[in-house]
C-alpha cells in the first residue's frame, strides 16, 4: 500500500507540473489586465509538440538527441525522493537531500550540453550564463538544506518532515526563516524565473534558458518544457515538505490521503500565486547583478548554518 502511494505521489508531481505553469501564466495575465490563456494550455502545447517532427541541426551529435531525455529522467528520479501525500517517499533514504541537489545539477548539465551541441551561438551564450547561475546557486542551495537538517538532527527529507511536524507553529525558528528565504531565492534561480531569468523572452541579450533550447523542436522540446515545469513543481514540493508539511498523511487511510491532497494543492497554490505576484511587480535583473542576488542567498544560508550549530 505504501509503495503504491509513493508511486502515486511521484506521478502527481509529474502530472500537475504543466498545470502549475499554466496557473502562473494566467495569474500574471490577470495582473496585467488581460484575458490570458487557459490554465490547461501547457498540456495542449505539450501534446502538439509530441505530434510534431523532431528535428536537429546537421552539426549536432547524439548528445543533442539524448539531452532532453536525460534532463527529464533526472528530474523524474528526483521526484521519487520527495514526500507529497504521506510521510515517506519511494526512494527516501539517509542523505537523500544530497542526491536531490546532484540530480538538479545533472539536469542543468545536460541542458547546457544540449544547448552547446546544437552549434548555435545562442546555445553557447545561454550555456555560459547557465553555468554561472548554477555555480552561484548550488552553494546556497546545499547550505540552506544543510541548515534545516542540522537543526532537525536528521539526514533525510522524511526525517526533517517528521521533525517539523512535531514542532508548534510558534516554534518557527530563525534557522527556518533564514533557510526558507535563502532556498526561496535559490528556487527562483534554479527554475529560471524573474528576476534572474525571464522564461517567456526571446531577446538574445537577456535570455538564458530559452537560448539553450532554440534549436530543439518536437518531442525533444516537449520533454525540456515538461522538465522545466517539473523542476518548479518539485522545488515547491520540497519547500512545502521541509517548512510546511502540516496536513500530510501519516497512514494510508483514504480520508487522510484526501486531506493531504487538498492541503498540498492549497499550499502549492499559495506558492505559485506568490511567484506570479512577485514576477508581476519586479523587473528582470541585469546579468552582472545576478551574483549579488545569489550572494544574498548564500549569506542567509551561512547565517542559517551558524544559528543551527548554536542551537544544537
Amino acid at each position: 500500500m505504501r509503495t503504491a502511494l509513493n508511486v502515486i505521489q511521484a506521478i502527481l508531481l509529474i502530472a500537475m507540473a504543466p498545470l502549475v505553469r499554466g496557473i502562473i501564466a494566467r495569474t500574471k495575465a490577470k495582473f496585467q489586465n488581460s484575458q490570458g490563456a487557459s490554465i490547461l494550455r501547457p498540456y495542449r502545447d505539450l501534446l502538439k509538440l509530441f505530434h510534431k517532427e523532431d528535428m536537429a541541426p546537421p552539426t549536432a551529435s547524439v548528445v543533442f538527441r539524448i539531452a532532453p531525455l536525460m534532463i527529464f529522467a533526472a528530474l523524474f528520479v528526483a521526484s521519487l525522493f520527495i514526500p507529497v501525500l504521506h510521510d515517506s517517499a519511494l526512494l527516501g533514504m539517509s542523505g537523500d537531500f544530497i542526491i536531490i541537489v546532484y540530480l538538479l545539477a545533472l539536469s542543468r548539465f545536460f541542458l547546457m550540453l544540449g544547448g552547446m551541441d546544437g552549434g548555435s551561438a545562442f546555445g553557447g551564450l545561454g550555456a555560459s550564463r547557465e553555468a554561472l547561475v548554477s555555480t552561484l546557486a548550488e552553494t546556497p542551495l546545499m547550505l540552506g538544506l544543510t541548515a534545516v537538517f542540522v537543526a532537525s538532527r536528521t539526514t533525510s527529507v522524511s526525517g526533517a518532515l517528521h521533525w517539523t511536524l512535531q514542532q508548534d507553529f510558534t516554534e518557527f525558528s530563525a534557522v527556518h526563516a533564514l533557510a526558507f528565504v535563502a532556498l526561496g531565492l535559490v528556487a527562483i534561480a534554479e527554475t529560471g524565473r524573474i528576476p534572474v531569468d525571464n522564461p517567456t523572452t526571446h531577446l538574445e541579450l537577456t535570455m538564458i534558458h530559452e537560448a539553450m533550447i532554440l534549436e530543439y523542436s518536437g518531442p525533444s522540446l516537449a520533454f525540456i518544457e515538461w522538465a522545466s515545469a517539473l523542476k518548479l513543481t518539485l522545488i515547491s514540493a520540497l519547500l512545502i515538505c521541509l517548512f510546511a508539511p502540516w496536513g500530510i498523511a501519516s497512514t494510508g487511510s483514504f480520508l487522510l490521503i484526501s486531506i493531504a491532497l487538498v492541503a498540498f494543492v492549497i499550499k502549492v497554490l499559495v506558492l505559485i500565486l506568490t511567484i506570479a505576484v512577485v514576477e508581476s511587480g519586479v523587473a528582470k535583473l541585469r546579468m552582472y547583478l545576478v551574483p549579488d542576488f545569489l550572494g544574498v542567498a548564500s549569506a542567509l544560508a551561512i547565517l542559517a548554518i551558524v544559528f543551527a550549530g548554536m542551537t544544537r
